[in-house]
């Protein structure tokens, strides 16, 4: 199969792809057509269906292994597909890890390194509380590892959670290094789990859509109630240092407007929100670079960042 990351303008393409999403639009003229976004584990790109009558692309549905053939065409600077066939594949006709982006990591060595920062916590009521979530409940922590941290902004892909994760511990592990009055046990268990509610929030790969929980009540509530439930099965865990544990999962998105309930309001909540954003960013961005092919040197207006990036170039 040809991966979508290597699709030119003016290809023929013809293969197997998943369809994440279908749906009809209607043109301002009143002419309807279907939108069907396509994915494989490289990348993802709209197919466009202008003849929706016709038996060709009859059968297939959301979340359906699709062949395919079409003609890559240019619209608005980014690549779509004018599909001009398109029917459910046979099964013995693709692999379904084809379809699944996934961390360019080794999904293990970050569990490890996980448990190492887990280690790192010396306060024992923390570290319980991380232990019995990501060590004794090995059914959770597969499940973690596995997840994505997000349906499309940053870390979309398999294996993206435990990625983030990571990344922000790191960044905590860093302003506690810098700033000596912030508590390292609290501001590492919080960077650690303040994401935990999207294994919730997100249904597994490679659908990687919103759950009803997820649309109704969010991952930063789910994620303080689970800690909130673990913390109760512990014996004579502080009742104020859960309180500041899940505060930092309800505010680390920093404002209202944002998805938090809350607004920071200690030091390490004010810490991790920005090493939670911090890595976000950073992860946005090269998604962004690594759309574009290397003769474009600006990757266009990005609607999530609210800029166009430019790719940074050194001259000798």
């Amino acid at each position: 199969m040809k991966y979508i990351q290597d699709f030119k303008e003016g290809e023929k393409i013809k293969g197997v792809y998943l369809c994440k999403k279908r749906f009809t639009v209607t043109t301002k003229t009143g002419k309807e057509f279907d939108i069907v976004k396509l994915q494989d584990k490289t990348g993802a790109i709209d197919g466009k269906i202008w003849d929706t009558d016709t038996f060709s692309f009859d059968g297939f549905k959301e979340m359906n292994y699709v062949s395919l053939m079409g003609e890559v065409s240019s619209f608005q600077g980014s690549l779509e597909l004018k599909l001009s066939r398109a029917t459910i594949a046979n099964e013995n006709t693709y692999q379904v890890e084809d379809y699944i982006q996934s961390s360019k990591y080794d999904l293990d060595d970050m569990y490890k390194e996980l448990v190492e920062f887990i280690a790192s916590v010396k306060n024992k009521y923390l570290n319980t509380l991380l232990t019995s979530f990501f060590i004794d409940d090995k059914k959770f922590a597969q499940k973690f590892k596995e997840h994505s941290a997000a349906r499309s902004v940053h870390h979309g892909f398999r294996g993206g959670l435990i990625e983030h994760t990571l990344g922000v511990a790191k960044n905590a592990d860093h302003f506690a290094s810098q700033y000596d009055f912030l508590n390292r046990d609290l501001l590492i268990t919080g960077a650690i789990m303040h994401d935990i509610g999207k294994t919730i929030e997100l249904s597994a790969m490679p659908e990687n859509d919103y759950t009803d929980e997820g649309n109704l009540i969010g991952h930063l509530v789910m994620g303080s109630e689970m800690i909130g439930n673990k913390c109760a099965t512990i014996e004579d865990f502080p009742y104020k240092l859960k309180l500041q544990l899940q505060h930092l999962i309800l505010s680390h998105h920093g404002e209202l407007e944002y998805g938090s309930p809350k607004k920071p309001a200690t030091a390490e909540a004010f810490a991790l929100n920005l090493a939670d954003n911090v890595d976000a960013k950073m992860e946005t961005i090269k998604e962004a670079l690594g759309r574009e092919s290397e003769d474009n040197e600006w990757t266009g207006y990005h609607r999530i960042l609210e800029t166009n990036i430019r790719k940074t170039i050194i001259e000798d």
